[in-house]
């Protein structure tokens, strides 16, 4: 570094570097038994350099408690040059990337930007090449969804391709319908039911090998890059990364497709559901700091960065029938019309409250909110080929595997469920009971939240069975029925083993009919269907969407809830 520039900075900032060199030399001396050398008690434009080296040296150690101090104390530093910043991107690790993309307010110039991607044809649009990685892949032996998922992608891209190129594939066949009453669909469309399909293909190892063999990971930076202002597309992208990610053997080959930078700045966006999803991402990446794996649909709302505060517990939000991981556990919508003065006082609305109020509130719990596929409607399947995938029965296995995986059950474990989503806890709980392997998950659970779960049926099951000329219902919803002897078998299972684990229980009950499109308004949960049998109901005057949505952070229904969770978790917290 030239002495001019040395002297450019505040004495302020001087002593900070000079702080920190002598902190890192102390922690060093410590560790490695070494006396302290006291010739830095001094100003030295040195320091300055030996700062930057000696944590770029210690972030390479073999001992990885110094190489986890060392990153943490890089991506705290705020007080270096531009060159300083890129000389770390050029000379750090792999592994030290990945600690700093993970490092709370982290200065995204510790980043690599992505590698030049080589110029293609400009006649050559990007669903070609889309198309080809798909057809690539392998087509036979594999789910039956996965199948669905890349025959609906191939078809909509061929006709697109058809009608961009005059026709010429329109004469005959299946293609015929589709020349006949589409023109041309947006190539964005195109793209999304491609990368839809990748997504499903990306969930099976041996396909994850093949798309990174074909160049898929430069393909998927070239979208990801031409497609900025469209989220949806972006965030199937980083999804398709985050599965990929699960594999260790490919992470290589993600960090030199220049991903880590991309996930970077994707963690700071302020919408929770892109954060969320490159978190996913990063914490798959990140084998030095995480043990646990986070597999398609499991996301960790807090923390999301490196922490040194250890995690107490976990809580783990199921959301209910056509809710999502993120959307569901929001904060309720104000008018701004009948509730102004609520909405000029609000400090700010919450996208994601498990993620900012709870995090804020608890800070030592690791909160995951998990995302399964539910329809009202066999029309609206996103996977209608097979039926038993939608059963609560199927979802249970599925979701037990994958919360094993994220170390569900190392923890005392709060469940917080909405609708649905509640019946499916309660089957996960008693399958897990049967199963010598899933024990813990079992044994560690303090207690359970359940909001407007109907225990003894719903009323929108009866609704869907009486417009069957307007809704086939899908499986879930049948399972919703009133009085259905599956929800009353499932409850007694759960009911005699649940006294004896001695379970705390808190249930919610919705009180207001909830509008189903423009005619219908719905009782969708009963009170009566709403008590479990044991632990304590709460009837509140919200109706079925917004039981699980509080108004604000003071709102009785957070307040309630939060008090519960610190209850059962008292030892913990």
């Amino acid at each position: 570094m030239h002495p001019s520039e040395y002297q450019g900075i505040t004495y302020k900032a001087r002593k900070e570097i000079h702080k920190a060199v002598r902190k890192i030399l102390e922690t060093e001396a410590r560790i490695f038994r070494r006396p302290f050398n006291e010739q830095f008690s001094t100003f030295d434009g040195d320091d300055h350099e030996c700062a930057l080296w000696l944590l770029l040296k210690r972030s390479q150690s073999e001992d990885k408690a110094v190489r986890l101090q060392a990153v943490q104390d890089l991506a705290s530093n705020s007080h270096w040059h531009d060159y300083q910043y890129g000389t770390v991107a050029q000379a750090c690790d792999q592994r030290t990337a990945i600690g700093l993309a993970r490092s709370k307010d982290v200065d995204l110039r510790f980043f690599l930007p992505p590698p030049p991607l080589p110029k293609i044809k400009t006649d050559y649009p990007i669903e070609d090449e889309l198309r080809l990685l798909l057809v690539s892949l392998p087509q036979t032996g594999i789910d039956p969804c996965v199948q669905y998922f890349t025959s609906l992608a191939l078809r909509e891209s061929s006709q697109t391709l058809a009608a961009q190129r005059g026709g010429l594939w329109c004469f005959g066949g299946n293609g015929l319908p589709y020349c006949e009453t589409l023109s041309k669909i947006p190539s964005e469309t195109v793209e999304l039911f491609c990368l839809q399909a990748l997504v499903q293909h990306s969930k099976i190892c041996s396909h994850c090998d093949k798309i990174e063999a074909k160049g898929g990971l430069q393909l998927l930076q070239r979208i990801y890059q031409q497609r900025k202002h469209s989220a949806k597309i972006q965030r199937n992208i980083i999804r398709i990364i985050g599965n990929m990610a699960l594999d260790e053997h490919l992470h290589s080959s993600i960090v030199r497709a220049g991903w880590v930078s991309v996930l970077a700045e994707v963690m700071k966006s302020p919408h929770v559901i892109q954060s969320s999803h490159a978190s996913r991402a990063l914490a798959n990446l990140d084998r030095d700091a995480v043990k646990e794996k986070y597999l398609d649909g499991v996301y960790v709302l807090h923390p999301q960065y490196r922490s040194s505060q250890p995690i107490r517990a976990d809580i783990l939000f199921i959301h209910g029938l056509l809710g999502a991981a993120f959307k569901t556990w929001r904060q309720q919508d104000i008018d701004q019309h009948l509730d102004k003065k609520t909405s000029e006082g609000e400090e700010g609305y919450s996208q994601c409250w498990p993620k900012t109020w709870l995090a804020s509130d608890c800070p030592s719990l690791r909160i995951i909110s998990v995302e399964y596929d539910t329809h009202l409607s066999d029309w609206k399947a996103k996977c209608p080929v097979e039926a038993h995938r939608k059963s609560i029965a199927f979802r249970s296995s599925e979701l037990l595997d994958k919360l094993k995986a994220a170390g569900i059950g190392e923890r005392p474990l709060v469940w917080v469920s909405h609708s649905m989503g509640g019946l499916l806890v309660k089957k996960m709980l008693v399958d897990a009971s049967k199963n010598p392997e899933m024990d813990k998950i079992v044994n560690n659970t303090r207690g359970i939240v359940f909001y407007s779960v109907p225990h003894h049926g719903s009323r929108l099951a009866e609704y869907s069975i009486n417009a069957r000329y307007l809704l086939f219902p899908s499986v879930e919803v049948k399972e919703l029925s009133k009085d259905s002897p599956a929800l009353k078998e499932l409850n007694d299972e759960f009911l005699s083993f649940a006294k004896d684990k001695k379970f705390s229980v808190l249930s919610f009950a919705e009180t207001l009919p909830t509008h189903i499109g423009s005619m219908i308004k719905l009782h969708v949960v009963p009170v009566e269907s709403a008590d479990l049998g044991i632990g304590d109901l709460i009837p509140v005057d919200v109706n079925h969407l917004n039981i699980c949505k509080p108004k604000k952070k003071d709102a009785f229904l957070y307040q309630r809830t939060l008090k519960f969770i610190q209850d059962v978790l008292a030892q913990e917290l």
